[in-house]
């Protein structure tokens, strides 16, 4: 029996990286073990919320992850085991590794977050940059006029 180690963070994203998987001959039989990795809370969360509210939280978020995603896997001889990453993955990993004789393949199906553009913002079409030059330009008249007044 195959195994399959999917990290995943969003239902819609992690089922479209799933399809082709799915669609193997092999899926049936294959054992899937979902891992859901839930939003990072803040450290200062804490002064809010207690320890088991915010586990209760993430146990609850994760349950309507799972029910999204295991409806669409194969039930015919496939084995589901959902778990809930509390930690960090690579270690998470080397423990569900060791579980099986076998290697098991890891797929990372979370959303990739978005980082901030890479590129400059372009002002608009219309926009003066005079602001810009006019701040500099009385900067500088400001900077010679105290070493004309020395």
């Amino acid at each position: 029996m195959d195994r399959v180690i999917v990290y995943v963070d969003d239902a819609a994203y992690a089922l479209q990286i799933l399809a082709p998987l799915l669609a193997r001959e092999s899926a049936a039989n294959t054992c899937w073990v979902l891992v859901a990795c839930a939003p990072r809370m803040t450290h200062r969360i804490s002064k809010w919320v207690s320890h088991s509210a915010r586990e209760n939280w993430r146990a609850k978020w994760a349950d309507k992850l799972f029910a999204q995603i295991v409806p669409t896997l194969p039930h015919s001889g496939a084995r589901v085991i959902t778990l809930v990453a509390k930690g960090p993955l690579v270690e998470l990993t080397d423990q569900l590794q060791a579980a099986e004789a076998s290697a098991a393949q890891v797929l990372d199906a979370r959303r990739p977050k978005v980082d901030a553009p890479s590129q400059p913002a372009v002002p608009k079409a219309g926009w003066s940059s005079l602001p810009g030059k006019l701040g500099s330009l009385l900067t500088g008249c400001s900077a010679l006029w105290m070493l004309a007044a020395e």
